[in-house]
C-alpha cells in the first residue's frame, strides 16, 4: 500500500530514542524527509551514518524540549532547513518516578508534564501555523495506553498521558476543519531502554527483565511480549498518511490487549 507519504516533511521530536529511532527509519523508508530532535549533538552523530538516507533526507537538531525557546527554534530551524512541514509527531516522552501519593512532590510531577503534556502543546503551537496555512497535514502524538489504564504509584506518568490524549482530541476539533487530521498512538509496554528504567523503578532487583516482562504482558491476548519499537512506528505512519485521513481524534492502541479499548 503506497501511503504516499514521499517527499513529506515530517517533524518528529525525540528521534533518538527507542521508539523515535523506529518512526525517523520507518519515515525514511517511505521516502519522507525528516527532521528530529535530540537531547545532544553526539547522539545525532551517531545515529545518522545508520539510518542509510539519501542526501539531504533528513536533519538532526538538538534540543531541550523542556525549553520553550529550544522547541520553538527546533520547529522554525527545521521548517527553515526543508522549506515546509507535513507531518509533526511529538515523540519525546518521561516515564516520570513511581511514587505513591504522599511521597510524591510538584517537582516530580512538573518535571513528568514538562516533556509529556508542555513539550508536546509547545511543539503543536509552533508547527500548527504552517499546517493551517498549507490548509493539509497530520500531527500523530505518541501516548500511551497508561491514557486508558492507572497505574497505582504511578501517578504522574499516568495522569500526564491522560492529559496528553486530551489535548490531542482537542487539537484534532481545532485544525481538522482546515483539512489536517489529528491522532494519537497508545503503546503499551515497549522493548527500549526506558522500559528496562521502568522495570527497574517498579521491581527494583526483585526481578529479572525477562521476569518483569511476564508478568507485565502476561494477560496480553496475543504474544505474551513487549511491542517492537518497529510497531509503534508503523502504527505512526498510517495515522501519518493520508490512508487515515478520515481519521480524527482517535488513540490507536498498540499492546496486544483486548480490553484496551474499553
Amino acid at each position: 500500500m503506497d501511503l504516499k507519504l514521499k517527499d513529506k516533511v515530517v517533524l518528529v521530536t525525540g528521534g533518538t530514542g527507542g521508539i523515535g529511532t523506529a518512526i525517523v527509519k520507518g519515515f525514511l523508508n517511505e521516502g519522507a524527509k525528516v527532521a528530529f530532535s535530540s537531547t545532544s549533538q553526539a547522539k545525532i552523530d551517531a545515529l545518522l551514518p545508520t539510518l542509510g538516507a539519501a542526501e539531504g533526507q533528513v536533519a538532526g537538531f538538538v534540543a531541550d524540549l523542556n525549553k520553550e525557546e529550544d522547541i520553538k527554534n527546533f520547529v522554525e530551524n527545521a521548517k527553515a532547513h526543508f522549506g515546509t512541514i507535513d507531518v509533526v509527531v511529538p515523540n519525546a516522552g518521561y516515564e516520570g518516578k513511581a511514587h505513591p501519593v504522599q511521597d510524591m512532590t510538584l517537582d516530580l510531577f512538573e518535571q513528568t508534564y514538562m516533556l509529556n503534556v508542555f513539550a508536546v502543546m509547545l511543539t503543536l503551537k509552533y508547527a500548527a501555523p504552517t499546517l493551517i496555512e498549507k490548509k493539509s497535514g497530520s500531527v500523530v502524538v505518541v501516548a500511551s495506553a497508561a491514557a486508558y489504564e492507572p497505574t497505582a504509584g504511578n501517578s504522574a506518568y499516568v495522569s500526564s498521558k491522560y492529559a496528553v490524549a486530551g489535548l490531542t482530541k482537542c487539537v484534532a476539533l481545532e485544525l481538522g476543519p482546515v483539512g489536517v487530521h489529528v491522532n494519537y498512538v497508545c503503546p503499551g509496554p515497549v522493548d527500549t531502554p526506558m522500559m528496562l528504567r521502568i522495570e527497574k523503578d517498579f521491581f527494583g532487583d526483585t526481578m529479572t527483565h525477562e521476569e518483569a516482562m511476564a508478568m507485565l504482558a502476561g494477560t496480553y491476548a496475543m504474544d505474551k511480549r513487549y511491542a517492537k519499537p518497529e510497531e509503534v512506528a508503523n502504527a505512526v505512519l498510517y495515522l501519518a498518511s493520508e490512508v487515515s485521513s478520515h481519521t480524527a481524534g482517535m488513540g490507536m492502541h498498540v499492546d496486544s490487549k483486548v480490553s484496551a479499548a474499553s
